[in-house]
């Protein structure tokens, strides 16, 4: 059945969130500061695992370079389209509006858990390519593994920066039921340099979350987000 991968990968959210919540209760401040850190750096090293993984291509004995302006033009460009759309102060608004309407008004980490807890688990290969796969076979694999991770992450980002964590659940539902939706439609006409493309990209938007998490920088990461469309782009012309 198609979309049962993103019902899972959400089951999957709300469950480590739940246990994060209980695990932070018992946590101090300390304990929770180091869980942010740890979260951070497994963030650097999937993002940089990733960029890795689509740039460096072996040849004999040498590895060299490839894509690399690919991923600068789409980094530029989509971070213009970014922040002329100020999608970072719009995913704000929402993570404020839920806060307020979920009874976590009181509660000043909310809106930033949210919004980091979102981009880390609906940014990234597993996310896109798994809902692609759900919508043109329905096979659900991937997302499934996604869930296991997800939680997982989830649970220790929960601990560490609160309830807000768990309401990333709604962006992942609305994101990966959008292109599984979508890929039903147009599925034939997405590329596998198309999904290299957007892997290598969406893996450098993760390095950027981690950088966030690790130094405490205010990186707009969610601002950056149309450099997955222009990468894709950017295959389809072959440029």
């Amino acid at each position: 059945m198609i979309g049962v991968g993103t019902l899972i990968n959400v089951g999957g959210i709300l469950l480590g969130g739940l246990a994060g919540m209980t695990c932070g209760k018992l946590l101090t401040s300390r304990f929770q500061e180091t869980l942010i850190t740890a979260c951070g750096v497994c963030t650097l090293f999937i993002g940089l695992g990733g960029a890795l993984e689509k740039s460096l291509v072996l040849e004999g004995t040498h590895f060299h370079l490839t894509g690399a302006l690919m991923a600068a033009a789409s980094m530029a460009i989509g971070s213009v389209i970014g922040e002329l759309l100020n999608i970072h102060a719009g995913l704000e608004q929402f993570g404020i509006w839920l806060k307020n309407r979920s009874g976590n008004a009181k509660d000043q980490r909310f809106v930033n858990a949210f919004v980091t807890a979102s981009l880390t688990v609906c940014i990234g290969a597993m996310a896109v390519i798994g809902a692609i796969e759900d919508g043109i076979s329905g096979k659900y694999d991937i997302l499934t593994l996604k869930a296991v991770l997800d939680g997982i992450i989830i649970c220790i980002m929960t601990a560490a920066m609160g309830k807000g964590c768990i309401f990333s659940a709604i962006p992942v539902a609305v994101l990966q039921g959008s292109i599984t939706v979508f890929a039903g439609t147009i599925g034939s006409d997405l590329t596998p340099g198309m999904l290299d493309n957007l892997s290598y990209v969406g893996s450098l938007l993760i390095f950027c979350i981690g950088i966030n998490l690790v130094w405490n920088r205010q990186i707009r990461v969610s601002n950056m987000l149309p450099a997955l469309l222009v990468a894709m782009i950017w295959a389809k012309f072959g440029w």
